[in-house]
């Protein structure tokens, strides 16, 4: 693809693909209503999705969809008319797991690329040249891998097959998310896209005949680690990635505040990589105004191990507003998402708008009436900002939202 791997962003639906399309992602990944593995993102029915390939391949934005769950039988006979809905509908590449599904998708979906995805676990280069031999333009491959790996893949592929990596997000604690605990313990099946994220669940030991009384497992004096993963963070490792065809960012069911912080730092942090430049610290930092575990770089260079500290997901930042329109004076329309109040220290972050902090000033309701704090959210209200954005640009404040 070049010389500068495809920053590919997530996008659970269509507010979350405009921030990841505005915010820099080189491509978007989603799905529609149904054989996703994202079964609870809010996904595209077919007009939506005619919409989303449009707005991205408008501004230059190629859309892969997931078709990665495992089918059953009864699935089958209604899986090529949603290949055909794809096709019909423009997207780029359809990302497939099952192999008959991977078939099927080249009679139906036939202008789309064909690419192999994680839950396939590739994890050698002789599956991946099976693959590559089968049609797929592409392979993502097992998040178990080491860089290493990754390099004899690489070397040992033909150079036309195409190799995607995860770089940001959640980990799985089974291998390339192949578990039945959800299905277990909830009916809810993380092979069909329905995973109910049992693995973070906080447990304890009951005995049958003391019901109701909970004893805590405990590996020493700050509890249990049997199932505590971290997210995984490779901002600071690009430059070994650049071999890369495209580095993808996990996350559909999260926010599209997510979707643009986490695309505008990688963005800024793939470009600088690629110039041989550092990483200006205000992107490096800004991976962590989202939702996260504490981070890790994965399996790229070795087993991350266990981990013997607090894995609750750290919440630090809210998104308080959407710019929705801004003259060249700053005077700008907001769409409220959530609350705050005139005198609050906030910062902005914007398509290609460098983070700044400023503190609210008092506003002013849609009938121009003095507006201290604005309250429903979706309301739009005006404020005066010290510098002309972008639409699109996001109002954060902190707020301490952490587990407890």
């Amino acid at each position: 693809m070049g010389t500068k791997p495809e920053l590919l962003a997530p996008a659970g639906d269509m507010e979350r693909l405009r921030m990841a399309v505005l915010y820099g992602a080189d491509a978007v990944y989603l799905a529609g209503t149904d054989f996703g593995m994202r079964a609870f993102a809010g996904n595209f029915s077919p007009e939506g999705l005619t919409e989303a390939v449009a707005f991205a391949h408008a501004h230059g934005v190629r859309v892969h969809c997931t078709v990665n769950t495992m089918p059953r039988n009864e699935e089958m006979d209604r899986l090529p008319a949603h290949l055909e809905r794809l096709d019909a509908a423009g997207v780029d590449a359809v990302i497939l797991a099952d192999l008959g599904a991977f078939r099927l998708a080249e009679k139906y979906a036939p202008r789309a690329a064909r690419h192999v995805s994680t839950q396939a676990g590739v994890t050698n280069y002789e599956t991946a040249r099976a693959w590559h031999d089968a049609g797929a333009s592409r392979v993502i491959l097992a998040r178990e891998l080491s860089l290493e790996e990754i390099h004899t893949i690489r070397d040992k592929t033909p150079a036309s097959l195409e190799l995607e990596a995860f770089v940001h997000g959640a980990m799985c604690v089974s291998y390339s998310g192949r578990c039945l605990l959800s299905n277990y313990m909830t009916g809810r099946d993380s092979s069909r896209g329905a995973c109910a994220q049992p693995c973070r669940y906080r447990y304890a030991l009951m005995e049958e005949k003391r019901p109701g009384e909970f004893f805590p497992i405990e590996e020493d004096g700050q509890g249990s680690y049997i199932l505590n993963s971290r997210d995984m963070c490779m901002i600071d490792h690009l430059e070994d990635l650049l071999f890369l065809d495209s580095l993808k960012v996990e996350g559909r069911a999260k926010s599209a505040y997510y979707a643009a912080v986490i695309s505008a730092a990688y963005r800024r942090g793939l470009d600088a990589a690629a110039a041989g430049e550092p990483l200006d610290p205000v992107w490096r930092d800004e991976v962590e105004h989202v939702s996260h575990r504490p981070y890790s770089t994965g399996f790229f260079f070795g087993s991350p191990g266990q981990y013997f500290d607090e894995a609750r997901y750290v919440r630090q930042w809210q998104i308080a507003a959407v710019v929705t329109e801004c003259d060249g004076e700053g005077n700008a329309v907001l769409s409220l998402r959530n609350k705050f109040h005139a005198g609050d220290a906030v910062e902005l972050v914007g398509p290609g708008v460098r983070p700044f902090g400023m503190v609210a000033p008092e506003m002013a309701d849609k009938d121009g009436l003095p507006l201290f704090e604005p309250r429903t959210p979706q309301s739009l209200f005006c404020m005066k900002l010290p510098r002309p954005v972008p639409p699109w640009t996001i109002v954060r404040r902190a707020v301490e939202l952490s587990a407890k």
